[in-house]
């Protein structure tokens, strides 16, 4: 078989691109099942957690763990029966014919299955300060955060229903959350909106956007602009949660697989498999629901498992 000058001619049996909870469980169960995985971890390898300082909610920690000794550990677990790691970003993937074939640059790389683990990210403000207090009072995720808030007083920015969802989990920690939007209506549904209105630990900010955030090195405050009067002034909060969306990492895959209004993979009902057989999706890339290091990790083994039954149904 002629392949191209750039191809290396072994054909993998499974290829993991991403890695995080979802790409590192993914690679321990089908090392562990001698598929010999091929992982592509990435250039900015361990998603989302490589810039969580703690981790108080992965079973297993009772007295937590660091997002980045998480990832190395799991790494290393992966590593011990044999997962390769490849620490480079996929730049092009064709799986309208069999094998797969996976580019890392000029680089041509020949697989039976694939699993793609390239989770999410958050969506941002754009703020300088936004990046510099992350982890310091700024988060993305109220489930993951909120416990650090007991007492103290928070804002949510948004107005949809996760800022809504935020806002209400956030209450039954912080003292006072305010619900700092942009308009003088909410996008969310009627339902969350009135109980976001009818909370008395949440004051809603109309009208409103964050022109800053200030702090020495935690959080103490933000910089608000009343975008109808014109005016500046200053909140004290402890705590900044953005609740603006979370954009999947699809890109490579737009036009290749079939993905949902929003950009996130479709699985099938209770499994892994995608719009192509031999293709698996794991972990925050295909679920805007959980978005929880423990939900990827468990849907990481799902797509192993669905990996392995596949190849060995194929007879490959």
């Amino acid at each position: 078989m002629n392949t191209g000058q750039n191809t290396n001619e072994r054909i993998e049996k499974v290829i993991i691109i991403g890695s995080g909870p979802a790409g590192y469980t993914s690679a321990v169960y089908t090392s562990r099942a001698l598929l010999e995985p091929l992982m592509f971890e990435g250039e900015e390898s361990g998603g989302q957690l490589m810039i969580t300082t703690e981790v108080e909610n992965f079973p297993g920690f009772p007295d937590g763990v660091t997002g980045p000794v998480l990832m190395e550990n799991m790494r290393k677990q992966a590593e011990r029966f044999g997962t390769l790691f490849v620490r480079r970003n996929v730049t092009k993937v064709d799986f309208t014919s069999k094998p797969y074939r996976i580019w890392d640059g000029d680089k041509v790389h020949l697989t039976h299955a694939v699993i793609i683990c390239t989770g999410a990210s958050a969506r941002y403000l754009g703020l300088p300060s936004e990046k510099a207090f992350y982890n310091k009072g700024v988060s993305a995720c109220a489930t993951c955060d909120g416990a650090f808030f007991r007492n103290m007083n928070v804002a949510v920015v948004g107005g949809g229903d996760t800022a809504m969802e935020e806002a209400n989990f956030l209450t039954r920690f912080a003292k006072k959350v305010y619900v700092i939007h942009r308009r003088d209506s909410f996008r969310a549904s009627k339902i969350m909106s009135e109980r976001t209105l009818k909370n008395p630990k949440i004051e809603v900010l109309w009208d409103s956007a964050i022109e800053e955030i200030v702090g020495d090195k935690f959080v103490t405050g933000v910089r608000l602009k009343n975008l109808k009067a014109n005016e500046t002034n200053d909140l004290a909060v402890e705590g900044v949660f953005l609740a603006i969306g979370h954009k999947p990492n699809t890109e490579l895959f737009k036009g290749v697989l079939e993905l949902d209004e929003t950009g996130y993979i479709k699985t099938k009902p209770r499994s892994s498999y995608t719009s192509v057989a031999g293709v698996f999706a794991a972990g925050d890339v295909q679920d805007h629901v959980y978005r929880q290091a423990i939900t990827a990790a468990g849907s990481g083994c799902t797509a192993a498992i669905d990996a392995e039954r596949w190849l060995e149904q194929a007879g490959l």
